[in-house]
């Protein structure tokens, strides 16, 4: 299949949890998805370098996307989080980064994903797996409405 326009032009038209972080779509297509966040003051820990829950939520929801491509437009899938797992191998406190996540395995309801999260500079900053369960509705290929 071939891959997907983005869904929103930018990342001021994110719904909800996902405009607050801020994030661009780079690519997405059938088990394989990639999105990359600008960082800003708002995405570090009191330390000054980016938090743990910033690197989890691009990592859970590239994991997703990586298990629910649709190919048609206006539509999508969604998946529900079962299990993440989360280890943290290095730290940044600028510059932008970017989640890549790939569908490993799953049937018609269950998948896992993995993924990896790198700065600018290509070091490793965390990792990821992560089980999921489709979304009822989103278990066809042509998903729901926007």
């Amino acid at each position: 299949m071939s891959k997907q326009e983005p869904l929103y032009a930018d990342s001021s038209e994110l719904p909800g949890f996902h405009n607050l972080l801020g994030y661009q779509q780079v690519s997405w297509e059938e088990e394989e998805a990639v999105i990359e966040l600008k960082l800003q003051p708002k995405h570090l820990n009191l330390g000054g370098v980016i938090h743990g829950g910033v690197l989890t939520s691009l990592l859970d929801i590239a994991l997703a996307q990586a298990g629910t491509y649709c190919p048609y437009p206006g539509r999508l899938r969604k998946a529900i989080t079962l299990s993440l797992t989360t280890t943290f191998t290095g730290q940044c406190s600028g510059g932008t980064i970017r989640v890549s996540a790939r569908k490993r395995a799953g049937g018609t309801r269950i998948f896992n994903s993995t993924g990896e999260v790198h700065d600018d500079k290509g070091n490793l900053l965390a990792i990821a797996e992560g089980t999921f369960r489709i979304r009822s509705g989103s278990d066809k290929p042509e998903g729901v409405p926007i």
